[in-house]
């Protein structure tokens, strides 16, 4: 076994990486860019190096550097991760080459499933079930379009060289063939160093499901259980369990064969993933392998009671696998969330900045959280913006989800947008609890799942979220103003209360707090008091709220009852979490959090302004104008094209007109909120 381990990564896969090979008794070296001065995996490691600056090129990507590190710090194997270079078959190479052991599998192998068009040839050649479609190496326009239109619609147009819904593309007619394979390719020459593009015919409502395979250097190959992998947006997978619910024994059995004939044709050491898509109809077809650790494998090592990243160390320094195919037992059921910084309510955009607070659930053997991050952090630009991985375990499928739902009912980040909230929605939807899902089934249950059109129950919980705010601003008042009188001259002045007094009449709080819809809530309390204990009367759309309530710690204790003149008429007791930065706020209610901006009473509500649209939804970088300066577009149409986080996003003008400027050229790098071009609306005639 090596002594000493480089991880060529940063985040959550480093730190879970540096925990197995430290219980091993192998000493750890983490690597960090400009942006990682302080992260956690840095902290964690026994040793770190400085690589450069914060894009992945000038740092995590430096493969040569890494090398040099590893062989100066006395690694004797380098473990790649995910991403970055972990599929990068030269890197891999050369690690061989520099006589460093590469946690992973040889560089022939990754090679022979870089392309995807090429993996499709020796997985046919193996007699594993393939999708139709194109896999050429032509890769010109009319070739491409051509080989589309006489496949038919709809199809898949997927990078050959990529990964993770990047450089992807559904096409459902002739008319939008074009358009797509350009696009497609940008982003996958963007995201990886190769535009050539594979074509195949795109099913309508399949699953996804994959099989863990794990591969020695004495020829040992088997399979670990299979996952499910369904619910993805942008194709990129959000929730996933093992093993998948529905399957018979006998299609299990096939996958799982059909899986190891996969690595077995290509010589396959380590740990492995082979995807498959499973038709409605019990077809299941090869779709990609996977020739690294996969992000789901946490639950694969719960059902199975495995380390799995052990297993990987322990092949690499030339063990056999720990079991054989018949010792492999299954127990349980686990899910996966990846908790992201993200705006589900806005096409799922990236989100970047600090972390103001961070709760999370209690682990246990039910709960598991993977995570690279810690309150106060900042989630960069530069990187993917996952924050951690939520795992939870029980004997059955409904148990184990039922843990999930309370796992994500106590999660609580505040500071920036999050998916929390839509993923206690997915594992809430009826459909999911009875594993009725396909791939589609964000885009067939979005309104419920994403928010858009609140629903009665949810309606509720926003209107007593904005009640409680407007008490915890009142008892933080009070709380300063106790403070203030303590530390002053004159401790018991009545100049120092906050109780809304006016003579000859009730004592009345007026609150103004500015929600995320950019709407500002003017609200007026009603404060009496009773046994020495303050309550407020407050109404909102027409319904009466009485509430009283207090500060404790980070906990605002509070009564609520509803259409009561009473506080003590059927009055509610709830503790609510909540997190201060300034004068910004978020209650934390169930999976939801509600943030809030304390203003001042007498600010006007602005109006919505369409020139928004222009602006730069968040950090990134111009890829192409669509248009030029001068044309004339109609509302709605693409004018130009920004990246950011690896993924394209069209600027679309907000109204018809004349385009009049664009600020900011291809390769220019612009942050959030900046004014990207200029259109003149055309006159009404």
């Amino acid at each position: 076994m090596f002594t000493k381990l480089l991880i060529a990564n940063r985040g959550e896969i480093a730190c879970r990486i540096i925990k197995t090979a430290q219980a091993m008794g192998v000493r750890t070296v983490a690597l960090y860019s400009d942006a990682d001065i302080d992260a956690r995996h840095v902290a964690m490691a026994d040793e770190s190096f400085y690589l450069g600056g914060s894009a992945p090129a000038d740092s995590y990507l430096k493969g040569e550097l890494i090398i040099e590190i590893a062989k100066k710090s006395g690694a004797q194997a380098i473990h790649p991760g995910y991403g970055f270079l972990s599929e990068n078959a030269e890197f891999a190479l050369k690690c061989e080459q520099s006589g460093i052991a590469f946690v992973g599998p040889s560089a022939a192998a990754i090679d022979s499933m870089g392309s995807k068009s090429a993996a499709k040839e020796i997985m046919g050649a193996a007699n594993v079930p393939l999708v139709p479609g194109y896999h050429g190496d032509a890769q010109d326009d009319d070739v491409l379009v051509s080989e589309a239109n006489e496949m038919g619609f709809p199809l898949l147009i997927k990078a050959a060289y990529g990964g993770g819904g990047k450089g992807m593309r559904i096409v459902e007619s002739k008319d939008e063939v074009l358009e797509a394979i350009q696009s497609a390719r940008r982003e996958a020459i963007s995201s990886f160093g190769n535009d050539k593009l594979l074509m195949e015919r795109y099913l309508r409502q399949p699953r996804h499901v994959e099989v863990q395979v794990f591969a020695d250097s004495f020829g040992n190959c088997i399979y670990l259980s299979d996952r499910d992998c369904s619910i993805q947006r942008r194709h990129q997978k959000v929730v996933e369990e093992a093993p998948a619910p529905g399957l018979s024994d006998a299609l299990r059995v096939n996958m799982g064969e059909a899986a190891v004939a996969a690595a077995k044709a290509i010589n396959y050491e380590g740990a492995g993933t082979v995807e498959f898509l499973l038709d409605t109809d019990g077809s299941f077809y090869f779709m990609e392998m996977n020739t690294r650790l996969q992000v789901e494998h946490p639950v694969t090592e719960l059902v199975t009671g495995q380390d799995l990243v052990k297993w990987q160390l322990m092949v690499a320094s030339g063990s056999k696998l720990p079991l054989a195919q018949d010792e492999v037992r299954i127990h349980g059921h686990a899910f996966e969330v990846r908790i992201y910084a993200e705006d589900p309510q806005n096409d799922f955009l990236p989100a970047s900045g600090k972390l103001n607070f961070l709760r999370e659930p209690e682990q246990s053997k039910y709960v598991r959280i993977d995570s690279g991050i810690r309150e106060n952090d900042v989630i960069s630009n530069f990187y993917d913006p996952m924050i951690s991985k939520l795992i939870t375990w029980d004997e059955s499928r409904p148990r184990a989800l039922q843990r999930l739902v309370h796992a994500l009912a106590s999660y609580q980040i505040s500071g920036l947008k999050h998916n929390i909230e839509f993923l206690a929605n997915i594992a809430e939807h009826a459909a999911f609890a009875n594993a009725d899902f396909s791939t589609d089934f964000i885009e067939r249950y979005g309104e419920a799942l994403i928010g858009h059109g609140l629903s009665d129950n949810q309606s509720n919980e926003r209107q007593t979220a904005l009640a409680l705010a407007a008490l915890y601003q009142l008892c933080a008042r009070k709380a300063d103003a106790k403070r203030c009188a303590v530390n002053s001259h004159d401790p018991y002045s009545p100049w120092g209360a906050v109780n809304g007094f006016r003579l000859n009449s009730a004592s009345v709080h007026q609150v103004a707090l500015l929600d995320d819809d950019q709407q500002v809530n003017h609200l007026e309390l009603t404060e009496s008091e009773v046994a020495s204990q303050s309550f407020y009367q407050l109404a909102i759309n027409d319904t009466l709220m009485t509430l009283s309530g207090e500060l404790i710690g980070e906990t605002l204790h509070a009564e609520i009852a509803v259409n009561s003149q009473s506080i003590k008429s059927n009055a509610h007791k709830i503790k609510v979490p909540v997190s201060q930065v300034g004068d910004d706020f978020t209650l934390f209610i169930n999976s939801s959090s509600y943030h809030y901006q304390a203003i001042q009473a007498e600010v006007v509500e602005e109006q919505d302004n369409l020139e928004d649209k222009l602006k730069a939804p968040m950090n990134g970088t111009i890829v192409t104008h669509l248009v030029a300066v001068g044309d004339e577009v109609a509302a709605g149409q693409g004018i130009m094209v920004m990246e950011a986080m690896k993924m394209e996003y069209t600027i679309e003008a907000p109204y018809a007109g004349v385009v009049s400027a664009f600020f900011f050229d291809a390769g220019e790098l612009v942050s959030d909120g900046m004014l990207l071009a200029e259109v003149s609306a055309s006159e009404e005639e």
